[in-house]
């Protein structure tokens, strides 16, 4: 495996996670926040805590005035060699190349408003959250105006309990989904306020269980849609990616995922559920779509129901493979059949993703297709000697796409999550799909030639 992380401008502040100490019987419940190098009667009994990026000192917030190298000691800083890059202004720091800002805390739900804007020039904003789930697309804002965006991030941690973590595969262990911190990515014309972190335990949560093609895939330019859904929620709702490249139902149960999501989901969350590229290749008695699978199938939705939690079935992406006459090759056999079978015979919510995604690319056509997946001549990233060719995993424009179809899916549902769905998003249709041409999101400057494990 070949990895590169060319950090061109990056920004990590990381304060370490005795700063949010909580309780040590109980970590996720107690709210109040406590530091050791920062007063801890200024945020005692507060679930928020603030930044300030100005070369002005601010008594209400935590005052960051220059670019501080990260010590781990002190618990904050700017990381990856960046600090002589990042520029502390009057009102904010401003960096035009991607930047990374951190914060180490408890696992756990949180609310974050970024007040961006720059009394100096425009600015033009994209954040990313933990490993690249887009929360702002490119919001322009004009010279001397400033505007506070608010998203929500899970935060997670392997552990379950003192016995039991959830089993990563070796790539994931250095991934930002499973670290000990919340990391933004800040990409475009950067001009950043504040930043203010919240404690919730009140949200809509959506767990996600799935493969590569739902994972918050890490580094470019791999992508799913399961990172760019995060960006048509209202701010009531926080998704959790539990999903991984790889998995089939199986490996997802016995790697502890599903045992993770059951001690935290409540009455009213989502489980989304889809699977079946690596289910496939699952032989043997008692396997295959019949077998196995939707058994498998109707543990996940039933273990749902019984927490209370709102279950929804989604059939797998379609891989890109045409016939001569221009229609799309049936690749995953009886197994989304089998997924529409379970689905109704336990009444519950199902999205058909297979179907949406034959015409999404059937729509496209053969070569304009290309251009949703992870194809792309030798030498377009950094230490790429040879060219990518993949009909399975999407770019960022594909997975965006693909995310669009999943939300067509839940305003089709009888369920309340199509209600927390943004008011500006379009109503989206594969037959009539968009064209990279429009596309113009900023790329992550971190990546990564070896692709994803599944097919």
């Amino acid at each position: 495996m070949i990895k590169i992380s060319t950090f061109l401008c990056v920004f990590c502040f990381v304060m370490p996670a005795s700063i949010f100490a909580m309780h040590v019987d109980n970590p996720l419940t107690n709210n109040c926040f406590l530091s050791k190098t920062i007063s801890s009667d200024s945020i005692k009994n507060s679930k928020s805590i603030s930044f300030h990026f100005s070369t002005s000192k601010n008594v209400k917030e935590i005052s960051i005035d220059k670019p501080l190298l990260y010590d781990s000691n002190t618990g904050y800083g700017f990381d990856f060699n960046s600090s002589s890059k990042v520029k502390i202004n009057a009102t904010s720091f401003s960096c035009e190349k991607p930047a990374y800002f951190s914060v180490q805390l408890p696992e756990g739900n949180y609310q974050v408003e970024v007040t961006m804007g720059s009394n100096e020039k425009a600015s033009n904003v994209t954040i990313k959250s933990e490993s690249r789930r887009l929360m702002v697309n490119q919001l322009s804002i004009p010279k001397g105006q400033k505007v506070t965006k608010t998203f929500n991030i899970n935060i997670r941690t392997p552990k379950i309990d003192n016995q039991v973590n959830v089993t990563l595969k070796d790539r994931e262990k250095d991934i930002l989904d499973w670290d000990d911190k919340l990391t933004l990515e800040f990409l475009g014309q950067i001009a950043i306020q504040d930043i203010k972190i919240t404690l919730k335990d009140n949200l809509t949560v959506v767990y996600l269980a799935g493969d590569s093609t739902v994972t918050d895939q890490d580094v470019e330019p791999w992508a799913s849609w399961g990172q760019f859904i995060t960006n048509y929620f209202d701010d009531n709702v926080v998704v959790a990616n539990y999903a991984y490249s790889g998995s089939s139902l199986s490996s997802f149960k016995n790697g502890n995922r599903l045992k993770k999501i059951l001690t935290q989901i409540k009455k009213g969350d989502y489980l989304f559920v889809e699977f079946g590229h690596n289910d496939e290749k699952i032989k043997g008695e008692g396997n295959g779509a019949w077998g196995s699978y939707s058994d498998l199938l109707t543990e996940f939705v039933q273990s749902a129901k019984e927490k209370g939690a709102i279950p929804v079935l989604v059939t797998p992406t379609q891989r890109r493979f045409f016939n001569k006459n221009g229609t799309l090759k049936e690749t995953h056999g009886d197994f989304p059949a089998a997924m529409r079978a379970v689905a109704q015979k336990n009444n519950i919510a199902l999205i058909d993703v297979t179907k949406m995604t034959t015409e999404l690319y059937e729509a496209w056509g053969d070569e304009p297709s290309r251009k949703a997946f992870v194809q792309y001549p030798a030498r377009t990233f950094p230490g790429q000697e040879k060219a990518l060719d993949d009909n399975t995993h999407f770019n960022s424009f594909g997975a965006n796409e693909i995310a669009l179809c999943v939300l067509k899916g839940i305003r089709e549902l009888d369920i309340p999550l199509k209600k927390q769905i943004k008011k500006e998003t379009p109503n989206y249709n594969p037959k009539k799909p968009n064209y990279i041409s429009s596309w113009t999101l900023p790329l992550s400057d971190r990546f990564e030639i070896a692709k994803p494990d599944g097919n």
